[in-house]
């Protein structure tokens, strides 16, 4: 029997826990979830055979230690930053472990230990990263293949709202951690365009950004998402002129964002104290220089050339122009921000979130004029439970640990699915799951 570890149960791991257990009996797995909540642990094994819930601190060493050691694949699904004590536990002992976060350099500092123990430290398997990695280097190395060359790729993901519930005028709910969304684009965007080093740091990342569009859903705004530069040898882009790795949000976003981020409201480096003496619109004003007025207009004189009626509309639904009380006692400016954000941007039992990925692909072939190929993903949540973001963060994951137990490949040390022997098997069942990427030559 191989014992599989899942370590964190949060709202991403639904798919991933629902696919392993469905699977359990086939190939003769145990499947324990471990939680610092023992009872999301549990709800999310209840009633099958094959699974186990158990309490589980990431800070207790020894006990961690312990549990890591008992099993035979480690699946981390903690934040990013607590991955690398996983990491370290797992080559130590010579466990098999998978996140779906990006390679942290505690990850890469494993690689060599990992290859010669011969263990996979697997890692960008989710959505973005992940399955973008997966798609695009499927087109890539078709093109290749018929010696052709990318001139230019650009890839923009979100997780967004679906249309029929999209009932706000930001076009957002929560579908995964909102912390991440608070902080999203904090550091300087860094990516290839026309053959130029660009940079790009947070207090301009969401005024210059651009917008596309996808056939069916409208306009979505796209910003530069940290380093896309550090990709292009990944996908073996070497004579590549544009690189561009990007985040979506719904047309209108950014430009309404971008006042929390001039204004300080996305710092979470410095705590303020007796908040819940505040209101929101006291909190907004706190932020502002001295100026006459009441706060809508002191917060036009601030925001300038960057204001317009309808981010007026967008702070109003969130009622920071109203007496609404504060809660929390203390918090950075970002968590009072999210404080508010997740009580106005819940997902409801029926909403569906949305799930939008988009590759855009120029490139040169043999004889031929340069081409452009868009290959594009929608994704459609069942509830608020079932989400879009679970079953694209959780599945490719699922189903790369599963290929990997089951012998279809076999590699080891710090691996991203960027290899055929990992993509082709994982894309090809994403799509009898009905995560289809749709081609389409553009003009």
């Amino acid at each position: 029997m191989t014992k599989i570890l899942i370590i964190g149960a949060g709202r991403s791991t639904v798919s991933l826990i629902d696919y392993l257990l469905k699977n359990s009996s086939t190939y003769d797995w145990k499947i324990t979830v471990a939680d610092v909540d023992i009872k999301l642990a549990q709800e999310k094994v209840i009633g099958q055979p094959n699974g186990e819930a158990i309490s589980f601190d990431i800070k207790n060493e020894e006990k961690r230690r312990a549990i890591i050691a008992e099993h035979d694949f480690i699946i981390s699904m903690l934040p990013a930053f607590m991955h690398g004590d996983v990491a370290r536990d797992c080559v130590e002992f010579g466990k098999h472990m998978a996140t779906a976060s990006y390679v942290s350099a505690d990850m890469l500092a494993l690689d060599k230990e990992a290859k010669r123990k011969n263990i996979i430290l697997l890692n960008e398997c989710g959505l973005d990263p992940g399955i973008d990695h997966a798609s695009a280097m499927k087109v890539i190395d078709e093109i290749k293949h018929q010696g052709g060359e990318i001139i230019s790729f650009k890839s923009y993901c979100g997780g967004l709202v679906a249309p029929e519930s999209n009932d706000n005028p930001w076009g957002y709910k929560f579908s995964w951690n909102p912390r991440n969304v608070i902080i999203a684009g904090q550091g300087t965007a860094q990516y290839l365009l026309n053959g130029e080093l660009k940079f790009t740091p947070y207090n301009r990342l969401f005024t210059q950004h651009d917008v596309i569009e996808m056939e069916g859903y409208g306009k979505f705004d796209a910003y530069a998402n940290r380093d896309s530069i550090g990709y292009i040898e990944v996908y073996g882009l070497s004579n590549i002129k544009t690189m561009v790795r990007g985040t979506l949000r719904q047309h209108g976003y950014c430009k309404a964002w971008n006042v929390f981020v001039k204004l300080g409201l996305t710092d979470d480096s410095s705590k303020i104290t007796h908040t819940n003496k505040l209101t929101f619109s006291s909190l907004l004003a706190s932020f502002l220089p001295p100026a006459k007025g009441d706060l809508k207009t002191r917060l036009k004189s601030f925001m300038a050339n960057d204001w317009d009626s309808e981010i007026e509309h967008q702070l109003e639904y969130l009622e920071l122009f109203s007496d609404k009380k504060i809660e929390m006692a203390e918090g950075t400016p970002a968590q009072l921000l999210q404080s508010l954000l997740e009580e106005k941007w819940k997902l409801k039992s029926n909403d569906k979130d949305m799930i939008v990925m988009q590759h855009e692909f120029e490139y040169s072939l043999p004889g031929k004029n340069n081409q452009k190929l868009n290959s594009s993903l929608v994704v459609i949540g069942k509830d608020q439970n079932h989400t879009g973001m679970a079953l694209t963060v959780g599945m490719p994951l699922a189903i790369t640990v599963k290929n990997f137990l089951t012998k279809q490949f076999n590699l080891n040390g710090v691996q991203i699915p960027t290899k055929k022997e990992i993509y082709l098997p994982l894309l090809k069942e994403l799509e009898e799951n009905n995560i289809i990427f749709s081609e389409k030559i553009v003009s």
